[in-house]
């Protein structure tokens, strides 16, 4: 199997306290859970996470998407992901269903053929309810290769078994759970057979220095971390640091998986298991390269975020409906005017001037300066730009108004106008952003995937690794 050589997490700017969601049933509950701004969904979330390694995202000999959240059904959501990190056109890029178990599958089909696998998810669950104050919003990304491993995949296991432990109506807002001891007892004979197919590959249970377990079933991470910490004799990664993390679904064996590579040393043995409608397991020895590989950390993405109401919460997830602002609706997207400008709307492609060096986006039909013709294309996904001028509209439609819209300009040249995101005001000529992919407005079903940008401030402490994070 290929090795990870990069990886990354992702968890949006917002957090929601726990206890405003439990009042909603005249409960109470502490902490806070990650929450999606409006203008993201698992697409988006997805490609968020790869960003920080997009150059390395290009060298995928495939792309493995998994959620419990589709933007779409019965079209593919891995091809916004393909598009927009710009991946080579001769790869398969695909969905896998909407289960909880996608996630595991997702990294152990890229491990096999050097894939990229991406893993996002937003849970919610019945209002007031135990899902929605336990459950996340987050990402995660991994690109696996055979040059400059940071963790080598030492082995992989599975047993599969049909029982009743959690389930989902199509139509339905939450999951059903069963009563969860009964899941726990499935899970802890699953795990047994799990951990002899290990010992059938080799693997010495002493020689584990860390393991974490990933479930929605929570009497069974207990038990089987307990069962784990008997047979390993190491201990399990410190959850107390996720807490604000809450239940991924798809994305949790992502997320604990890189929490496991951000504590690492090089020679460390982590093993990671999933428990979802079957067991899974994965051994990693980390390299030498890992840590040149290793990102801001999952726990210091953790760390701050801005607080939001329940009620905001429920407009955002679209659970409540809020007054219809008083301005026309948004045209529907034009499928053709989409695939005809797709280099610049979906992958932030513009063209610089072989004469004289000039930057557009898009790519114009002549030079701005010298109006000469021909151009390569560049790309401003991964780089930082500066805030020329910027505007509040209070009357162009908006999920979330006012929007904000402004001119950035980026450091290798070319600028663009565009919607700023996850700012409480306009923020002042000469502040850093980032651009960032999101949605725009959705009218009869279809999502208007655009980039917009974000302030830096989160990214300061993070050092992109394309090679194009210049300033102006």
């Amino acid at each position: 199997m290929a090795g990870i050589v990069r990886y990354s997490s992702y968890v949006p700017k917002f957090r929601l306290e726990r206890s405003d969601i439990a009042a909603a049933l005249g409960q109470k509950a502490k902490g806070v859970r990650t929450v999606a701004a409006y203008d993201q969904d698992t697409t988006t979330l997805g490609v968020e996470a790869a960003l920080p390694f997009v150059e390395s995202c290009r060298r995928a000999n495939s792309l493995w998407f998994a959620t419990t959240a589709p933007a779409y059904v019965d079209k593919v959501n891995a091809t916004a992901i393909h598009t927009a990190l710009q991946l080579r056109p001769d790869i398969a890029a695909v969905d896998l269903g909407t289960t909880i178990r996608g996630g595991f599958t997702a990294l152990a089909a890229a491990a096999r053929d050097g894939g990229l696998a991406v893993l996002a998810d937003t849970r919610g669950g019945h209002v007031g309810g135990a899902d929605e104050r336990g459950g996340g919003d987050a990402a995660a990304a991994f690109l696996f290769g055979d040059d400059a491993v940071a963790a080598e995949v030492v082995a992989t296991a599975s047993v599969t078994a049909e029982f009743l432990d959690r389930w989902r109506d199509q139509s339905d807002t939450g999951s059903s759970v069963w009563e969860e001891r009964f899941g726990e007892e499935r899970y802890l004979e699953l795990l047994e057979q799990l951990l002899a197919q290990l010992g059938e590959q080799g693997v010495d249970p002493t020689g584990v220095t860390r393991f974490a377990v990933s479930s929605a079933n929570g009497r069974a991470v207990k038990s089987a971390t307990k069962a784990l910490s008997g047979w390993t004799k190491a201990t399990a990664n410190d959850p107390r640091g996720l807490d604000a993390l809450g239940n991924v679904g798809a994305a949790q064996s992502g997320l604990l998986l890189a929490d496991l590579l951000d504590s690492a040393d090089e020679g460390d043995t982590l093993l990671l298991v999933s428990l979802a409608d079957g067991a899974d397991a994965m051994v990693l020895r980390a390299g030498a390269n890992l840590k040149s590989a290793k990102p801001r950390s999952l726990r210091d993405r953790l760390a701050g975020g801005t607080s939001i109401s329940y009620t905001q919460y429920l407009i955002w997830k679209n659970r409540v409906q809020s007054e219809r602002p008083r301005r026309p609706d948004p045209d529907r997207p034009s499928a053709p005017y989409a695939w005809r400008n797709r280099g610049f709307k979906l992958a932030l492609t513009g063209g610089r001037c072989r004469s004289c060096g000039a930057v557009a986006y898009p790519i114009p039909a002549v030079c701005h300066k010298c109006r000469a013709a021909e151009f390569d294309d560049v790309s401003a996904i991964g780089q930082r730009a500066r805030v020329v001028t910027t505007t509040v509209d209070h009357l162009a439609f908006s999920p979330s108004p006012p929007l904000v819209s402004a001119v950035i300009q980026f450091g290798t040249g070319g600028r663009i106008q565009c919607e700023l995101t996850d700012v409480a005001s306009a923020p002042r000529v000469d502040d850093e952003v980032v651009p960032t992919f999101r949605r725009g407005a959705t009218v009869d079903g279809i999502h208007n995937y655009i980039w917009k940008a974000r302030p830096a401030v989160t990214d300061q402490e993070e050092e992109r690794s394309n090679g194009t994070a210049q300033l102006a």
